[in-house]
């Protein structure tokens, strides 16, 4: 029996090591590249006017900050067991710091991005004036300044703690009280922003069914939505569904993690908790690099940018659509978009 826990737990163990230390440089990589390439495409003159776009582009310089620390962290530490944090009382704070106004301004952008949806898919004309980056900037501003004095508390809890003679960590205050507020806290955040992201969606596709069933006299009168805004909300919709995914694994684990804080735990329990702490967390830390495959699988306008800019980088000439393709293509995405965005 023991020799069969051991096993298990060299198991586990190697199984977190060797994922570490070659899965998260493939996503550190990808991930960068393909939020820059989102970011070059996002910043050209035909997208940076819609506001939805600029809630994107918040998000990816977020995920660009947020899991570069964090992939390059677990790396060192996980894979090459070199822990620069547990020396530096400086960096580990500010690490945990930055990872957590992060992990909750980046669903924020998410939920402001769903009310821009929602008001600019509406059928009251005074309502959709609410839609403009006078507003984005001023409730991006408000949701910054909260997120950083809500988790002042980390800069003065996090420290490096001493847990055995000589073995030094990087870790909150130690006593499980807080632990548990952190785990809770967290956790709570993650389920409210869940449930706001479903309401605001079905609000939204609410006012898109009213546009499509509206008479083609009527709905030239009120659609205010172009091509680009039906892919930029299906686009929103999925990046929604991978957010609300990833953090319904993790707000589980620390749910379960606060719950068995105070249990005592053989080797092989604690071998199984390692593992799947690691695992939630790479799979949270993942949802900040797929954005691009997001995009290019969602919007029709963003795979034929991300065409042209290959195009360019490796000198061939993309041949432009013709004018009367365009129309058509236009007209034709224009009747079928609202029906697809509801299904």
């Amino acid at each position: 029996m023991n020799s069969s826990n051991d096993y298990t737990i060299d198991i586990l163990n190697k199984i977190t090591i060797y994922s570490n230390r070659y899965g998260l440089p493939i996503a550190y990589v990808v991930g960068n590249i393909g939020n820059i390439i989102s970011l070059i495409i996002f910043s050209r003159k035909s997208w940076k006017k819609n506001v939805c776009v600029f809630y994107f582009k918040l998000l990816l310089v977020l995920s660009l900050i947020y899991f570069n620390p964090a992939l390059l962290g677990s790396f060192f530490i996980t894979g090459l067991n070199i822990n620069l944090q547990n020396s530096y009382i400086i960096l580990c704070k500010l690490l945990y710091y930055v990872s957590f106004v992060i992990s909750m301004l980046s669903p924020t952008v998410l939920i402001l991005a769903s009310i821009d949806r929602l008001l600019i898919s509406s059928q009251n004309v005074d309502t959709r004036l609410y839609s403009s980056k006078r507003l984005a900037y001023f409730s991006i501003s408000i949701s910054t300044i909260f997120w950083c004095i809500f988790f002042i508390h980390i800069l003065i809890k996090v420290n490096i703690q001493e847990l055995y003679p000589s073995v030094f960590i990087c870790y909150y205050d130690l006593s499980t009280s807080y632990i548990k507020f952190v785990n809770y806290s967290i956790s709570t955040f993650n389920v409210v922003f869940c449930v706001l992201m479903i309401i605001l969606s079905i609000f939204t596709f609410k006012n898109i069914h009213h546009i499509r069933t509206n008479p083609n006299q009527q709905r030239q009168q009120i659609r205010t939505m172009n091509k680009k805004d039906f892919q930029l909300l299906r686009c929103l919709f999925v990046q929604d569904i991978a957010y609300i995914s990833c953090s319904f694994c993790s707000t589980i684990y620390n749910v379960y993690g606060a719950l068995i804080m105070d249990q005592k735990q053989t080797l092989l329990v604690q071998a199984i908790n390692n593992f799947s702490s690691n695992l939630f967390t790479f799979v949270y830390k993942i949802n900040y690099v797929v954005m691009i495959f997001i995009f290019i699988g969602v919007s029709k306008a963003f795979r034929q940018e991300v065409k042209r800019l290959f195009y360019r980088i490796f000198g061939k000439k993309l041949t432009p659509l013709r004018e009367e393709d365009i129309k058509q293509q236009n007209s034709v995405e224009l009747n079928v978009v609202a029906s697809n965005t509801v299904v």
